[in-house]
């Protein structure tokens, strides 16, 4: 009987030990499987990652193109663009230079006509002070009246003398006035007759005259001192 209960609390420490190396082998496994199941998160999750990242540089890379290609876009527009403007430029530049072409060569010829025709019409007042002298020279043969020759003379120089001021020549004044160099020019001097003309003009030997206010020819004068 006692040994029979010695057997049987063998066994019980038998079963016992069992149970508890099945438990550690079971936790073992656990372990195991969970370590398992953890590397193959971990992994998955790697994975996951390195997909995401593939993913997110390959969206940067479309975005990339995307951009570049927009930039080409408005590259070629904007060339496109400046081409226009240059060729619009050019157009116009080789309008303008025709044109200035053209005027310099109307404004050349307009030029040299009235070169050749500037004179014409002081030419033209002219001819009726010849038509004068030449009356005046038909009357002097045919005359014997110097009184009527004296007339017809003093009408032509009047008549010359109007068509001179109409063209705005006028003659200058000089006797009893100041010598001026800007319009006279002295042929000699000569001892004043009076005090007060000396530095004066005393005596005219060819008139000067002024176109409008500009001196065309000096009065050649005899000075006082």
């Amino acid at each position: 009987m006692a040994k029979n209960k010695q057997n049987t609390k063998e066994n019980q420490e038998i079963m016992h030990e069992n149970d508890t190396f099945e438990d550690a082998q079971n936790q073992e496994l656990n372990n195991e499987q969970q370590n398992i199941v953890s590397d193959e998160a971990a992994q998955m999750n790697q994975n996951l990652n390195m997909e995401l990242q593939e993913d997110a540089a390959e969206n940067k890379n479309m975005e990339t193109n995307a951009d570049n290609e927009a930039e080409n876009v408005r590259s070629d527009d904007e060339l496109a663009k400046m081409t226009l403007q240059f060729d619009e430029m050019k157009d116009k530049y080789l309008r303008l230079s025709a044109e200035f072409d053209n005027y310099r060569k109307r404004t050349l010829k307009e030029k040299m006509e009235l070169t050749k025709s500037a004179g014409e019409g002081i030419l033209l007042n002219i001819l009726p002070v010849v038509d004068n002298f030449e009356r005046g020279l038909k009357s002097l043969e045919a005359s014997k009246d110097i009184d009527a020759v004296k007339e017809g003379i003093h009408l032509i120089y009047a008549t010359f003398t109007d068509f001179l001021k109409q063209q705005g020549i006028k003659p200058m004044d000089a006797v009893n006035l100041e010598f001026n160099t800007d319009e006279h020019e002295a042929i000699t001097k000569i001892p004043a007759p009076a005090e007060e003309l000396k530095g004066k003009v005393i005596d005219v030997v060819e008139k000067g005259y002024k176109l409008h206010d500009k001196v065309i020819r000096f009065a050649k004068v005899v000075v006082g001192e």
